[in-house]
């Protein structure tokens, strides 16, 4: 690596290191959790996001405002969790700031990290100071007014300045002084351009074995250990074709075959409206990806070589079962038995459920779509543009279930032009619960899509967990190993028996002007005390109906639901 300037080949060398570096470091920063239970998720998601990023140095760019354009690409697809959309976000505004470069000096990089910062405040509503935001922040600006004299003194510089700021969160937001913690995010960002800076230092190529782990072609599908597996014994020698191919291609337009700058993908789209459906169809520069479901592949494949030639071709016949994935309830799985339509309908509804029960109890509600996630295992933006390809819809409806997955969901509608995407922004699957019961399509999608919000209005959501370390929450004094309840961040009881703890907590729950209660019960509870915890409420709030749905999520012990 030269000392005064990086190009394509450092930057993926950059970010390999960046992310080994920060999977060294993962289970400490999931365990910055300002909530004292099992469900610390930001390593992970950062980890997850960034290597959606990571390429062979080999086969990157050479210059670096387009390997960092690439990059960029990967991580907002692979993006997950608030801390992966905002680490993402940034990446992408660095990108921008390094376009049309073939190197990038000290003070290039200086200016793509303010570009980066400035487009990662963009992404969230309503900035909060005392996050990752405020230590990128922070330190960008330390390091940019510096005046190091290259790249690795400015990462170098932006290291110090991010640690200094990340020991200040807590200052600025109480929930960190009163968890004992400094802000997840800020210390995940940390390791990845220490690991950034390392590269630049260690004068490394990138074809060392010194990426723990971090090698060319992992991806967040990858490392989230989801393989697929067809079993084709589903379709027979006697077997007919019955739903068709799901076609998956990138193609490289070519400049002898069309003109490539002004290139109009409703040419592919409507060509793709006459033979199939589930449609995605969208450009990247001069690549073109495509998916359909179609009876005739090789209509696709033949028109799309009068515009350019194939970089990678799929083509799957939907018969076959994913044999280490159940299709109703994985993120972005095919449905095998829905057979291939040409009209679309009103609206599609796409959930996620962090149980096998509380999806089957989602899609009896009416969900087309169902996404498994939840906390700790938050899905990706890819994973949320899967699920939209699936549906053949006028108009999709999401519901993320969860405040870490709400901008995944909105950083998916938005780069998902075929249909329009309306994120209706439930943090819980009480208020999706709420929401799906009150659907009524007669009153036109619009209308009822503000009927669904206007439903999730005061419903009361609780959970009960395992505490996973001695903590002061206000009233009570918590051991590791205790179940506690809690609303919110509100513990509202404790106790060392898990019913216990789930009675205490239905106890302190207000609930006038509710008549129905939803338990949805963990996977590792029993029928049996699943059935004592709704007697006692039966019994102690007797003019409110209460059902019991196996939810089988983690984490969570039970959900209560008070509607």
């Amino acid at each position: 690596m030269a000392a005064g300037t990086i190009n394509g080949t450092d930057f993926a060398v950059m970010l390999r290191w960046g992310a080994a570096n920060l999977k060294k470091h993962e289970d400490e920063v999931n365990d910055l959790n300002v909530f004292p239970i099992p469900d610390g998720d930001t390593g992970s998601n950062m980890l997850l996001t960034l290597l959606g990023g990571v390429d062979d140095p080999e086969k990157v760019d050479s210059d670096v405002g387009r390997a960092a354009k690439s990059a960029a690409d990967g991580m907002l697809l692979c993006a997950r969790g608030n801390s992966g959309v905002i680490l993402s976000q940034f990446f992408s505004g660095l990108a921008e700031g390094l376009e049309d470069l073939e190197q990038a000096d000290r003070d290039n990089l200086a200016r793509a990290f303010d570009s980066g910062v400035r487009k990662a405040y963009s992404a969230v509503m309503t900035p909060v100071e005392g996050t990752v935001l405020t230590v990128a922040r922070e330190s960008s600006e330390f390091a940019g007014g510096n005046n190091s004299d290259s790249p690795e003194g400015f990462l170098s510089d932006v290291a110090a300045a991010a640690k200094k700021s990340l020991a200040r969160t807590p200052d600025l937001l109480s929930v960190l002084k009163d968890a004992g913690v400094v802000d997840s995010g800020g210390a995940g960002f940390i390791y990845i351009i220490e690991g950034m800076r390392s590269a630049l230092a260690s004068g490394n190529d990138g074809s060392s074995d010194r990426f723990d782990g971090i090698g060319s072609g992992d991806d967040a599908s990858g490392a989230a250990g989801k393989v697929k597996q067809l079993d084709f014994d589903q379709f027979t020698a006697d077997s007919e074709l019955e739903y068709g191919y799901c076609t998956e291609v990138l193609v490289r337009l070519q400049n002898a075959k069309c003109d490539v700058d002004n290139f109009d993908v409703d040419i592919v789209r409507s060509f793709l409206q006459t033979v199939g459906d589930s449609i995605v169809a969208f450009r990247n520069g001069s690549i073109l990806k495509i998916h359909v479901h179609t009876m005739t592949p090789d209509r696709v494949l033949a028109f799309c070589r009068k515009y350019g030639e194939f970089l990678t071709v799929k083509i799957e016949n939907m018969s076959l079962q994913h044999s280490n994935l159940d299709p109703d309830t994985a993120a972005g799985a095919e449905e095998p038995r829905k057979k291939i339509v040409t009209r679309a309908k009103p609206y599609g509804i796409v959930c996620v459920a962090p149980g096998e029960g509380i999806a089957r109890c989602f899609r009896d509600l009416g969900a087309d779509q169902i996404i498994t996630g939840g906390q700790s295992m938050n899905p990706s933006t890819g994973d949320f543009i899967d699920a939209f390809r699936s549906i053949n819809a006028e108009h999709l409806i999401v519901f993320p279930n969860n405040s870490n997955i709400i901008l995944a969901a909105k950083q998916a509608a938005s780069m998902y032009s075929d249909v329009p995407v309306t994120v209706i922004e439930s943090t819980s699957i009480g208020e999706c619960h709420a929401a799906l019961t009150m659907m009524n399509p007669v009153l036109g999608t619009d209308a009822m899509i503000e009927d669904m919000r206007a439903s999730m209005s005061g419903v009361v959501t609780a959970a009960v967990s395992r505490c996973v370390r001695d903590a002061r929450n206000v009233d009570f004094d918590l051991h590791s190993g205790q179940y506690i309840g809690f609303l919110g961040k509100s513990v509202l009881s404790a106790a060392d028996d898990r019913l216990a703890a789930a009675c205490a907590l239905a106890d302190a729950i207000d609930f006038d002007d509710h008549e129905v209660c939803i338990v949805f019960s963990g996977c590792d509870v029993s029928p049996d005390e699943t059935g004592a915890f709704i007697d006692h409420i039966q019994k102690t709030r007797p003019l409110v109906e209460v059902f019991g749905v196996s939810g089988g999520q983690e984490i969570y012990d039970f959900i209560i639901a008070v509607e």
